[in-house]
Parts: C-alpha cells; sequence; structure tokens
C-alpha cells in the first residue's frame, strides 16, 4: 500500500473493480460510530465495516449499490462518498444514508499483512 496520508484515499483495481482505500481521520471516524442505527437504511456498525484494531481504515468496492456507478470520494451531506448518477449518499463508513441505493458500499475481503499492506 502506497503512503497515504489522514484524510486521502486511493483507487486501486480489484477482479476489475474499484476498491476506495481511504485514510480516515478521527473525526471521520467519531461522525461514523455516532449514527444510531435507527438512522441506517442498511444498518451496520462502523466496528463491523473496518478490521480491528485499523478502525482508520475503510476499504470499500467503490460501486453504488443503485446502479453501479462510480461514488465521488469524500463528498456528499455526510462527507463520506456520493454518486451523482442518481444522488446516493453515503458516510464516512462507507454506508448509505439518502437516496435510492437500497445497501451500503460492499466491504470486500482483505487483511492486513502488516501495518503497511493489505491483501
Amino acid at each position: 500500500m502506497q503512503a497515504i496520508q489522514v484524510g486521502q484515499a486511493i483507487t486501486v483495481k480489484w477482479r476489475g473493480k474499484p476498491v476506495f482505500i481511504r485514510h480516515r481521520t478521527p473525526e471521520d471516524i467519531k461522525a461514523a460510530e455516532a449514527v444510531p442505527m435507527s438512522e441506517l437504511p442498511d444498518p451496520q456498525t462502523d466496528q463491523s465495516r473496518v478490521k480491528e484494531g485499523h478502525d482508520q481504515w475503510l476499504v470499500v468496492i467503490g460501486i453504488c449499490t443503485h446502479l453501479g456507478c462510480i461514488p465521488l470520494i469524500r463528498q456528499g451531506e455526510f462527507g463520506g462518498f456520493f454518486c451523482p448518477c442518481h444522488g446516493s449518499v453515503y458516510d464516512t463508513s462507507g454506508r448509505i444514508r439518502r437516496g435510492p441505493a437500497p445497501s451500503n458500499l460492499t466491504v470486500p475481503p482483505y487483511q492486513f499483512v502488516s501495518d503497511t499492506k493489505i491483501r
């Protein structure tokens, strides 16, 4: 994994799909953890979407769950992801908050092989 500064994100390819790797700020994490499950159309805790001990790293497949568009990173009213095609808005944990998408951005299978490398 290349050096990604706090607050930055990169896009890599996995199985032909874009994968967003985002180095979340403490504010991003705090905002995601503070959301009541009752406000989420597809309820998942932030902790269930990251690896234990690595909660600053969010890894999601960068494909909107509505019609397969590619959302913009660090956009939208929740500072997460925004799909300009149809208006789906995701938070800093990649969870759907508004719009037509039926579910959260998918977390692919991955693991940390070191503090600086993901497989």
